[in-house]
């Protein structure tokens, strides 16, 4: 008979929960062993729960910044855990970003990692005010301690598409001009839409200095799979060609991840009406989803995918990803070690 998922999560955080000197990170044991990553936060109740993965290698040493509802006892109180890695399999919880402006006061989460000017960048949102969350901004020396931009909010969107609201940041340089892309929702706050604005590179980030580059969404859900929802773009650049990485459906919906490409970074096409990564079979540590990717290049070449999953429709979210390899312009899951 198939232990329940619940149950069978249940014995492996027993089982693998704070690894010596972790403080409240949870590597799963079983996992690792096979060169799998599988890792979470204890910070709420106890009970494994990270989301929203960015990777970003900073003075010769992995960094992951992620989602955690840190007061006990309620999702309220977002912040971003902080954990280092130094083969990507293992991470050792080293940080958490309190809240430190208004704007993050109840709650900031959903992280986007970018070195701009020697310095480890990270694009954020406020989290807990519904129509009016917005990007913010925040830089550091070492990847722990982050001075917040003075003029958070630095981003909200405006047209008859939106409702103001803009989640979910990924930052990507492009020649003379760093674009930002984000997550938002029509005027009825039901369907989650992509925009995208731009601002100089050498701009102080603050919120006169964005363009919103298009008066509309750059994607929205048309495919099944999608439902109402498109979210978490996490992009990469390819010989002159962007890839967007995106989350369809709200959680436990499935999400799933699908890949669009464009060659200007405001015009997209879907390379499948399938996902690229699909939620896992029944029984898997990821059937109820795998959703918001997050898109690494490493040094050496290889590309992962990081991403979130749960077994539990939500009781429980872990971290982990997959490598992806390129054939004729198009990415593609290589198959992970058993």
């Amino acid at each position: 008979m198939r232990t329940p998922a619940s149950i069978l999560f249940s014995l492996l955080f027993l089982a693998a929960h704070c690894l010596a000197g972790n403080e409240t990170g949870i590597n799963v044991k079983s996992f690792n062993d096979r060169g799998v990553m599988m890792y979470a936060d204890g910070t709420h109740d106890n009970v494994p729960y990270a989301k929203d993965p960015t990777v970003i290698k900073f003075k010769n040493k992995y960094w992951m910044y992620y989602s955690v509802p840190a007061l006990q006892g309620s999702m309220g109180g977002w912040r971003i855990g902080i954990a280092n890695s130094e083969d990507l399999i293992t991470w050792k919880k080293v940080g958490m970003m309190e809240p430190t402006q208004e704007v993050e006061s109840k709650g900031f989460c959903a992280p986007a990692a970018i070195i701009l000017n020697g310095k480890l960048n990270l694009f954020y949102q406020s989290y807990g005010n519904k129509k009016l969350d917005a990007i913010c901004h925040a830089w550091s020396d070492d990847g722990i301690n982050f001075t917040r931009n003075p003029a958070n909010p630095i981003f909200r969107p405006h047209g008859d598409w939106t409702c103001g609201r803009a989640i979910d940041a990924e930052a990507v340089i492009d020649k003379d001009r760093l674009l930002l892309y984000f997550a938002s929702r029509d005027v009825d706050y039901k369907i989650q839409l992509i925009g995208v604005a731009a601002t100089p590179l050498n701009s102080d980030l603050s919120p006169k200095n964005w363009t919103q580059l298009v008066d509309a969404p750059i994607l929205k859900p048309t495919l099944d799979w999608e439902k109402d929802c498109i979210e978490a773009p996490s992009i990469i650049k390819r010989d002159n060609t962007f890839y967007m990485f995106y989350a369809g459906a709200y959680n436990n919906e499935p999400q799933q991840i699908g890949v669009a490409k464009s060659t200007d970074g405001i015009k997209w096409e879907r390379l499948s009406d399938q996902p690229l990564l699909a939620n896992g079979k029944p029984g898997s540590w990821n059937s109820s989803e795998s959703g918001h990717p997050g898109i690494f290049h490493d040094t050496d070449g290889q590309d992962y995918l990081f991403y979130q999953g749960n077994a539990d429709k939500g009781k429980t979210w872990y971290l982990s990803f997959v490598k992806i390899g390129w054939k004729d312009g198009r990415p593609f899951v290589m198959e992970n070690a058993k």
